[in-house]
């Protein structure tokens, strides 16, 4: 919707006079479009003094929280709504649902202050979120109002809370898998047609193939007689859930008939879902193209009309004076040190001419993403308690051999050595015996390496691995101390102690996972995309959530639960005679209900796996009716169809992005100026497993002219640019676009970056050459 954007390129003009320095109207307006290019926000706002006050102020961490913290206290009050988890009565939860409501309209009002009225009224997001609301507090005055009379209602605004998920301005993530969703559907929608027709004429051949033989099911029921449970039955055969039984009829009667459904498979469950795939895939990339490139663009606007605000002309160029940019970048990031400050300033202003040339003004945002580490070497505690021993050579060689890779190989062995026998009988005395041994060498390990190591460097904010290391070895030590002991008191065998002892003597095969390269690989791989994978986390719940409201209130109460100790002649039908002989109750299926929130997920869980979920369907649609089958189908293509699908093109997309990772060039320019002001530290030589100096939280600066003066002035501080690895997905897309777009490149006009369409990524007229 380009008019609800076109007010955030909208600005004050700057001063009058170029030589003239910004005011602090000025420097909090272009603030906000660092903070806006920084984050990849897209928010227009006014820019009026107050509003900017209060745009920086909604943008504010404390307020995203109390969003957030209301959202999913929303979404939990199912929980204690009939059918519910936790009872409570509607009054409380209906006056907790009435404080959600206030406050996401305190929050709507809030945006409304800072947007213009003709932009805010034209969002469909706000439109959204203010009908939800006023939809929300009809149903609640309703149902009250029948509950008052012992009628009993449907709560169906439950279902639309995943609305204000979606719709407010911190979701933009999940609103844009969700574009990802819609502009795949048209393409999708032709494949998911061809797939019906063919399985429609599938299931006419079924029918006349096998229709009039009397044929017969396991259960005894007809085979194959019912237009509609062909259908169904053939569908279930694309997701191999009732393979091969529903087969085994016809193949019983005559082995030729399996050939009809060899083919039927080959065509529908490889090719059809294959197609399903790529075409997912390929749309999926194209429009994610579009909305890096989209964003891409959109910062760099940003950073234009931060710089256009600042500006003062020296000489024949405009430039941002020091002082404006240490006044802009402390705004911007309230926490960052100086030291850090300074070294992102000897970065911009590379000449230490006192401003900073638009060029480098326009790296502010990407200076500001990077993570730099700021580490503060100090001595080991006891060589200044006791330096003639500590530099002993005993000592030396202890710490030699300590800080050398052989080290670490001989404890990786020790681990796999103990996996060994933890494999073997726990009950052998000999087993038991070793395990002392074992915990006695990870100690010693521990006390070598703190012997070795700075204690406070040792256990460092980053330092992952040594606190994993140390907690495990801790919590084995006094888990096996404690079993022992209770096993010798021979009041009771505490299994679940032992149980725990196992579970942590495991977990440190996982050193070895990330000791190997290729191992390394992919679990950074996976540590990339794992921020990014909360957003399909968002999606499915959003599903999950829509679909468990809409299960309850159709299924509640349609299937219960006995435990298995009860005697009662319900518990052989789930509590409902409709379900005798079933498939379903044989199974002991009667946990799998829509009895309250909880059990809808877990149940919708089992049906996104996909094996048995036809049972589930019949089971549901032979206490309701046989059209509920289409809530389960429906699901099915939902989720397991489109999603599953899009996940897996985003888990493709991230491999490749993160196989083909490369610095980009303001990490390279970071780390050029660390090296050339001689404070760097050697990524290679600070991997996990190995030391990374303590950070200090002391704020020191550079100071003096010379080089001698700032090593001396920095007593010991270090600077190294963060692991590469804890960037998000999008983040690396969002380089690799960057990196076509030429410096003095101030692309396309805002009107046309909004307006960007998925073709205009692509050529015109591909051929094999531009197609590769």
């Amino acid at each position: 919707m380009p008019g609800a954007h076109r007010a955030a390129g909208l600005h004050r003009p700057h001063p009058s006079s170029p030589e003239e320095p910004p005011a602090q109207e000025d420097l909090l307006l272009a603030a906000a479009y660092v903070s806006d290019a920084q984050y990849n926000r897209n928010v227009p706002f006014e820019t009026s003094p107050q509003a900017v006050r209060l745009y920086h102020f909604y943008n504010h961490w404390t307020m995203r929280a109390a969003t957030y913290f209301f959202i999913w206290g929303d979404l939990a009050l199912a929980l204690f709504e009939e059918p519910a988890l936790f009872p409570l009565p509607f009054l409380a939860t209906s006056i907790a649902e009435v404080l959600c409501l206030t406050a996401f309209s305190g929050r709507l009002v809030h945006f409304a202050k800072v947007t213009p009225q003709m932009v805010f009224w034209k969002d469909t997001k706000n439109i959204c979120i203010v009908v939800t609301i006023v939809l929300t507090l009809i149903d609640l005055i309703t149902y009250g109002s029948l509950e008052a009379v012992n009628i009993h209602g449907v709560r169906w605004s439950r279902a639309l809370r995943p609305v204000f998920l979606i719709n407010f301005p911190e979701s933009r993530q999940i609103r844009r898998a969700f574009r990802s969703i819609r502009n795949t559907l048209p393409d999708i929608l032709y494949v998911f047609l061809l797939f019906i027709f063919s399985m429609l004429v599938f299931s006419l051949m079924a029918l006349k193939l096998f229709g009039d033989r009397g044929l017969k099911t396991v259960e005894g029921s007809p085979y194959f007689t019912n237009i509609l449970d062909i259908a169904f039955e053939l569908y279930v055969l694309v997701t191999t859930a009732n393979s091969p039984d529903v087969m085994m009829p016809a193949y019983e009667f005559n082995w030729w008939y399996s050939l009809y459904f060899i083919t039927y498979i080959i065509i529908n469950t490889y090719i059809f879902m294959s197609v399903f795939l790529a075409v997912v895939y390929n749309n999926y990339r194209k429009h994610l193209k579009n909305e890096i490139r989209t964003l891409a663009y959109l910062k760099r606007h940003k950073m234009i009309e931060a710089f256009n605000i600042l500006k003062v002309k020296v000489g024949t160029e405009f430039v941002v004076k020091e002082a404006q940019w240490r006044q802009l970048a402390k705004i911007v990031a309230p926490d960052i040190s100086s030291s850090h400050l300074e070294l992102l300033l000897r970065i911009s202003d590379e000449g230490q001419k006192g401003y900073v040339d638009k060029m480098n003004f326009l790296r502010l945002a990407d200076l500001l993403n990077i993570q730099v580490v700021t580490i503060n070497i100090k001595r080991h505690p006891l060589e200044a308690w006791m330096p003639r021993v500590y530099q002993s050579s005993p000592s030396l060689l202890v710490q030699k051999t300590v800080r050398h890779r052989i080290f670490v190989w001989v404890y990786d062995v020790i681990i796999l050595i103990n996996a060994i026998f933890i494999a073997l009988d726990e009950k052998n005395p000999l087993i038991s015996y070793a395990e002392w041994l074992f915990l006695s060498l990870y100690i010693i390990e521990i006390l070598l390496k703190l012997y070795t190591y700075e204690p406070r460097a040792y256990f460092g904010r980053k330092q992952f691995w040594n606190w994993f290391d140390m907690l495990i070895i801790i919590a084995a030590l006094v888990a096996t101390v404690a079993n022992s002991t209770i096993q010798s008191a021979r009041k009771y065998n505490s299994q679940q102690i032992l149980d725990i002892v196992l579970i942590l003597r495991i977990l440190r095969l996982l050193r070895i996972i990330v000791s190997v390269q290729r191992f390394r690989v992919i679990v950074t791989t996976l540590i990339n995309i794992g921020p990014t994978m909360l957003t399909f986390g968002g999606l499915v719940l959003v599903v999950y959530y829509v679909f468990a409201i809409v299960g309850m209130e159709v299924f509640h109460g349609k299937v219960h639960f006995f435990e298995p100790s009860s005697t009662s002649p319900d518990a052989l039908v789930c509590g409902n005679p409709a379900l005798k002989d079933s498939a379903f109750a044989r199974s002991r299926y009667c946990r799998n209900n829509f009895n309250d929130l909880a059990a809808s997920l877990i149940l919708l869980t089992e049906l996104t796996v996909v094996n048995q979920w036809h049972v589930l369907a019949d089971g549901f649609a032979l206490v309701t009716h046989q059209a509920s089958k289409l809530y389960f189908i429906g699901f099915h293509v939902v989720v397991v169809i489109l999603i599953v699908n899009i996940f897996i093109a985003f888990i493709l997309e991230a491999f490749f992005v993160a196989y083909s990772l490369e610095k980009s060039e303001v990490e390279t320019a970071i780390e050029k100026k660390i090296q050339e002001l001689g404070v760097g530290v050697q990524e290679e030589e600070v991997q996990d497993g190995k030391l990374i100096d303590n950070v200090d939280a002391k704020d020191s600066g550079f100071s003096g002219d010379d080089g001698d003066n700032k090593r001396r002035a920095l007593k010991g501080l270090y600077f190294r640019i963060a692991s590469k690895r804890y960037k998000t997905v999008d983040a690396l897309l969002q380089q690799m676009f960057e990196s076509e777009i030429a410096p003095e490149d101030e692309g396309p006009s805002l009107e046309e970056i909004l307006n960007f369409s998925p073709s205009d990524v692509h050529p015109k007229n591909p051929s094999f050459e531009n197609s590769a």
